[in-house]
């Protein structure tokens, strides 16, 4: 039997729809907005020029710093620059490879007279110059960064039995209905691969994968602590949310599973903001504020993120790029013969993760959140 329908023989294009679905969606898959459409499957873009706002050196003496080789490289003579412990000035004199002499050239009220009187813990240092030093003319050049698209497909499916029932009204009416499902799946499904998805180019004989959340900062060396089974607290947000600020980053989010959610948010009970007009939501959002930059801090419980792991994100890390011309359409597949209707979701996309290492902190091995409620319940 033929049924008709108004769009049954029209390609329709979801992928405003999809976004809409997408950025009211329950999980960490919304915080990625659009970027522009990637040219090929293997779709690379420009990280973000985020500028360090210090750094942390390995050794030093009298002056004389021993420096990490990628300090090294993005520090230049004429810089200006404090230690942690004392307001006193101190310009970088000279740079001998990963060794750097600093002289002092400003006591700023402190009990400093030379660059000697550095102690050996004094190994923080903040940027009060911009990094270019003396040299206006220095380029600035963007990393490049890439990952690889994937076909997503969802199959919308009306048997002759639902349409002869008539449930929902039109057929027009039921197909957007299913439609709206399968793309709330298609979201879900999205999200689990943000987060845990590996990168693999597309080649005549191998799927294209894209890369998520777990595996670029893997492949970077982001942040990463191991809790070794203690609590979650706000010592340890407040600590990531200071690397990241120190890195060059902004802290937005803390993303976690819904039972480490409450375990924080018994601590942060009498100071919580519940949102609950957010344009993008979560299973659970609300508002701390973040002690290191005083600006709020979004809590987002994903069931997707493993129990023992928790991240303190940028999200301006994160953007969704279509493939150009595969963004996501639906077609009618009804196969001859078959008592239905059958329609076909597909889409080729990717996510952009940019600046990982600057932008986001993990703690992983953290005490589970069922042994955590149980401690903090019995106080």
């Amino acid at each position: 039997m033929i049924y008709n329908y108004s769009f049954a023989n029209r390609k329709r294009d979801l992928s405003d729809i999809l976004g809409t679905v997408i950025k009211d969606e329950p999980r960490f898959i919304s915080n990625f907005r659009h970027s522009s459409d990637a040219a090929n499957s293997k779709h690379e873009y420009f990280e973000d020029n985020l500028y360090a706002k210090g750094f942390v050196a390995v050794d030093g003496s009298e002056g004389k710093l021993l420096v990490p080789d990628t300090v090294a490289n993005m520090l230049k003579t004429g810089v200006l620059l404090r230690s942690a412990n004392a307001p006193a000035l101190f310009e970088i004199k000279e740079i001998d490879g990963n060794k750097i002499t600093l002289e002092l050239v400003c006591q700023n009220g402190s009990a400093m007279s030379t660059a000697s009187d550095l102690k050996p813990e004094d190994k923080t240092f903040h940027f009060v110059s911009p990094q270019n030093g003396d040299d206006d003319n220095d380029e600035i050049i963007s990393s490049v960064q890439w990952n690889a698209t994937q076909i997503f497909r969802k199959e919308i499916v009306l048997s002759g039995a639902a349409l002869t029932m008539n449930l929902y009204g039109s057929v027009d009416n039921q197909l957007n209905r299913q439609t709206a499902w399968a793309l709330a799946d298609l979201a879900r499904d999205l999200n689990r691969v943000a987060l845990f998805g590996r990168r693999v180019e597309k080649t005549d004989k191998v799927r294209g994968e894209s890369g998520g959340l777990y595996y670029f900062a893997a492949e970077t060396n982001a942040p990463k602590v191991d809790a070794k089974g203690a609590m979650l607290d706000s010592f340890m947000i407040n600590d990531a949310s200071s690397q990241i600020v120190f890195n060059g980053g902004e802290p937005m989010q803390i993303l976690c599973s819904p039972g480490q959610a409450r375990v924080l948010t018994q601590e942060y009970k009498d100071l919580i903001q519940i949102l609950r007009s957010d344009d993008r939501r979560g299973a659970y959002v609300a508002v701390i504020v973040n002690e290191i930059n005083g600006r709020g801090m979004t809590i987002m419980a994903d069931p997707d993120v493993p129990d023992n792991d928790v991240w303190v994100l940028d999200t301006g890390c994160f953007a969704l790029a279509n493939l150009h011309g595969g963004a996501i359409t639906d077609m009618d597949a009804t196969p001859n013969g078959f008592d239905g209707i059958r329609r076909v979701a597909i889409g080729e996309l990717t996510f952009e993760f940019r600046n990982v290492p600057q932008r986001c902190f993990r703690f992983t091995n953290l005490k589970s959140s069922a042994e955590s409620l149980a401690v903090l319940l019995s106080k």
